[in-house]
């Protein structure tokens, strides 16, 4: 078993490492604007991130007034509603148009994390405010 966890660990670091040469090796030949559109999406995702993060637990006070209607329905409209501000949140920072398919999937994926979030947070502090 020794020798399958070695072997492992070997053959992981060598992919990770190759992975990190090779992507630094093409960072270091893109063009000025692909590196500029890059860091610039990625910025906007990150932004976005921190916000679905943040949001179910700024907005506490709400959950616990929601959690004491002891509703189902308003409850799923509360989780609703921030997916969706976080959907059109994603959307204003790129400009509202993504530009093809795989930026679509990346959104769809995304809003289906933000909802999944939004759920098991908003449940949580509903337990524990409510």
């Amino acid at each position: 078993m020794e020798f399958l966890k070695s072997v492992t660990g070997k053959v992981v670091t060598g992919l990770t490492t190759l992975a990190v040469v090779t992507a630094a090796i093409s960072w270091w030949r893109m063009d000025e604007a692909t590196r500029h559109g890059l860091v610039i999406g990625t910025g906007r995702i990150a932004a976005w991130f921190g916000v679905v993060l943040f949001v179910p637990w700024v907005t506490f006070a709400l959950i616990g007034r929601v959690a004491k209607m002891d509703s189902n329905a308003a409850g799923g409209v509360l989780v609703g509603a921030y997916s969706l501000a976080e959907l059109l949140l994603l959307l204003w920072l790129f400009g509202w148009s993504l530009p093809g398919g795989t930026a679509w999937t990346f959104a769809g994926v995304g809003l289906l994390f933000a909802t999944a979030y939004n759920v098991l947070t908003c449940d949580w502090i509903a337990e524990k405010v409510g």
